[in-house]
Formats: structure tokens, sequence, C-alpha cells
């Protein structure tokens, strides 16, 4: 006997809870060798590619490429030996959890698809075995559906396949086995019109209809609409109703990726429980421009602006290590590293990679390790232990051209730092007045675990570092 193995739904990370088959990279019938990338699996937060652990040959693809299973859930049936189909269904209906729904499976193209289910009928108690109406060679039926029409005694010749391709499913069955049910009753309904009269009227189909709805006669209108045609509005008119022309929007209805949905429970999750408050202050960058320009002339490259500010937050959450926090309930986790969550903005939705203990890692070193995260988060091939676990997160649209703006905590982070773009402003210089380039910086925290004057010791740290760029 062959040796099947299943192939399921990974669990990357305590939330994960189901995930969703982007794209199959491999066939029915298709050997593969460890390590070959066989299928690209989404969750709430990441898409990753998931390379098979041995050697061996995909013989079932259960799992439809963008639906959603959960975590455990059977997704396609391995074996290193040729195998039958009739063993396949029978691993695959043992795999199944009683009462489970049907599994639909892709097979070659010419071959009938398999399904297996488990029975649907499984509580039922049988006290003995009826004699069945046999079942044709060559008939089209799932092994659930064989299963159950033998069991309770139903002739599939008389039913109808619903399935793929007039298959018969273990539905059609449990359907067949129901008794008939009388329908109707009663007198016969009159369906002879009763709105007749109002064709003697001159006016639109559903001024008609709202006449009758409201009561209103509409022998006492005068139409106000082309040659004298009674229109809605003027039945509303007399009915005293304020009636709003009806205008065509045209727009498009766009589900939401896994991502997306898991953005929308967090940030409601997070606008709702969690009392926000905010606190703001801008920053000269002069000094850093100049700084960054130096170093740029000097080695040909140098990091962004938003490494920098990285850096930055990070040796000031050192400093100010009370905002480096977690709530979780009652308790309040305070970190002794600045894991920092950067907030990038990918195809699918907002995700934030974490840099790990910033503050231990120079400029150009955030800059090295934030560009390659990005570029992993943006073809979809960030791992879990990637996104998980910042202490802090820093969002910045200044390169949008956004001036400034307050973001939204990510849970159970109690801060998010907001940042604008660097902008010239007039400034005092020495009791004279000057101009300088100033960006503007918004810090959003959970009141549950910081307060205001340690939000502020954050912020004045912060700007004092970006002002004396010389200490990054």
């Amino acid at each position: 006997m062959s040796q099947l193995r299943a192939f399921t739904m990974p669990k990357w990370g305590i939330e994960m809870l189901e995930g969703t088959i982007s794209e199959w990279n491999v066939n029915v019938g298709e050997s593969v060798v460890k390590g070959q990338v066989i299928a690209q699996i989404e969750t709430d937060k990441i898409v990753n590619e998931v390379e098979v652990e041995y050697d061996t040959r995909f013989v079932r693809l259960i799992a439809e490429p963008g639906q959603a299973y959960p975590v455990g859930a059977l997704l396609a049936v391995t074996s290193s030996d040729a195998v039958g189909d009739e063993e396949i269904d029978a691993f695959v209906r043992a795999f199944v959890p009683a009462g489970g729904a049907e599994i639909e499976t892709f097979a070659p193209a010419g071959t009938a698809p398999a399904a297996a289910n488990a029975p649907a009928a499984a509580n039922a108690t049988v006290a003995t075995i009826r004699q069945s109406p046999p079942i044709p060679p060559g008939t089209l039926i799932s092994p659930a559906a064989r299963e159950l029409a033998l069991r309770l005694s139903v002739d599939v010749a008389s039913i109808d396949g619903q399935g793929r391709r007039g298959r018969i499913t273990l539905q059609d069955v449990d359907q067949a086995a129901k008794p008939l049910r009388s329908v109707g009753g009663g007198g016969p309904v009159a369906i002879e019109p009763t709105g007749a009269a109002l064709d003697a009227f001159y006016a639109s189909p559903y001024a008609k209809r709202f006449a009758v709805k409201h009561s209103v006669d509409l022998a006492t209108l005068t139409g106000t609409g082309p040659r004298g045609r009674i229109s809605r509005q003027d039945v509303a008119a007399a009915a005293g109703i304020s009636v709003v022309p009806a205008r065509g929007a045209a727009y498009e209805v766009l589900r939401m990726s896994p991502t997306r949905k898991a953005i929308a429970r967090q940030l409601t999750l997070s606008k709702s429980t969690i009392p926000h408050f905010y606190l703001r202050m801008s920053a000269n960058v002069d000094a850093l421009l100049a700084l960054r320009a130096k170093l740029k002339r000097a080695e040909g490259s140098a990091p962004s602006m938003n490494d920098y500010f990285i850096r930055a937050v990070a040796l000031a959450l050192i400093a100010a290590p009370d905002v480096n926090v977690q709530v979780h309930g009652d308790q309040i986790h305070r970190f002794r590293d600045a894991d920092i969550s950067v907030a990038v903005a990918a195809d699918k939705g907002l995700i934030t990679p974490v840099i790990r203990a910033a503050q231990t890692k120079s400029v150009r070193a955030i800059s090295a390790e934030l560009r390659a995260v990005i570029e992993r988060a943006r073809a979809g091939k960030l791992r879990a232990d990637e996104i998980e676990g910042g202490s802090f997160t820093v969002s910045n649209l200044g390169m949008f051209g956004v001036d400034q703006f307050d973001a939204i905590i990510n849970p159970p982070q109690g801060a998010i730092l907001a940042i604008g773009a660097a902008r010239l402003r007039p400034v005092e210089r020495g009791g004279g007045l000057g101009v300088a380039q100033v960006a503007n910086f918004s810090l959003s925290c959970d009141h549950r675990g910081i307060d205001g004057a340690v939000g502020a010791t954050f912020l004045q740290e912060l700007t004092t570092l970006i002002e004396a760029p010389q200490r990054l």
C-alpha cells in the first residue's frame, strides 16, 4: 500500500486561525523535490511561499485558490508511489472531521473530480441495514454520497446530480432521502390587477405606485412634468413627503483581502477600546539635512531621513523607557530594547515589519535592514516573526507631502509616532526671525499606560536628538 501523506494548512504565530491559498505552484501528478516552492499562502498579516519538506508527488489538490481554510485543514495529498483514486478517496474521507462539508478537488483534465465528505448524518443511529437499490456501474457519485445512499436505501437513478459535471453529491442524496411535503392550500388567489383605474391619469408608473402607497388621489393633482405629466415629486408634495431624486452611482465592489480585514479589525479595536491622547511637537531638521548631504557628497550615498528618524526614536525610547511599553489588560510590559515597528504600504494593505533592538544599530545598518525587509514585505515574503512583537511604531507620511497627522495605536503597543513632511517655516534665531526646514511630529499615546508628562519627555528627547544629529 502506498504511503499517502497530508499537506495541511500550517500555523504561523499564535494568532493565526486560518489561511488562504493564493496560488498553487504544482499540478496534480507533478513530482517535487525538497525545498521546491509548492504554494503561496496568505494570512491576516503576510503572504508566504511554502516549500515542500521532502521529495514526493502531489496526487490530489484539495484547496481552491482564493478560499480560506482553517489551520490544520487538508490542502493536498502526496505520495511517493503510484496510487489509485479509491485509495486517495479513503485517505481524504478518514482525514475530514465527521459532519464536515464536502470538499471539491482539482483533478487532471478529462477525469471526474473526486470529492470527500464525512457523512452529514454522522449522529444518526441506524438499527438495521436495509436492502439498497444497486448503484449502476459508472454512476458519477462521490464516495460519501454512495455510502449514504446505500445506508438510507436511496435509489440514485432518480437523482439529478447537482455537482460538477452532474456528479451526485452528499447533499443530493440527503435531499432525496427526505419525505415529500405538500405545498399550497386554501382557496384560489385573485390575480386581476386592482390599479386599472389609474390608467386614466397621465402619470409616470412610479408616481402611480407612489400614489397607491400613500393614498393620494391623482385626480386632485396638477402635473408639473413634461406636457403636464404627474411625477413622483408631485405625489410626494401632495403627501407631504420630501423626496430626493434618485441618482445612479457608478462604483466597484472590492472584496477585502485577509490583510485588509485584519487591519480593519485591529484599528476598530484600537480606536474603540484604547483611550488615545495626542502630543505634538516640531523639530528643526536643517542640521540633520546638512549632515546627510555631507555624507552623500563624501560617500556617494546616504541613509534616508526616515532611517535617521528611526535611529532617533530608538535612542529616545531608551532615554524615556516608560513610552517603550505594551499594555496587556491591567499589566504594562516595559521593554529593554527599542523594537520599532515601521509602517510600510504594501499592495495588500499596511504592514509593520520590526527593526529589533534598533538602539544598538547604526543609521546605515537600520537603512540596509529596512530596505531588505520592505522588499520582502512588498513581495509577500515576510515571516511572521518579522512583523510581531514590536514595542513602538513609526509611521512617516512626509514623503507623500503630508504636513501632519495623528496615527491610531497598534495594540498592544502603548504609542505610535506620526511624522510629517519637512517644510520651510519661520523660526526664532538669536532674537531675530529666520526660516528653517521644520518637521512636525505627533505622538499618539494609550492613556492607560502612558501619562502626558511621560510622552512629553519622549518628544523632548526626540527633538533634541534630531536637532543635534551628531549624537545619532
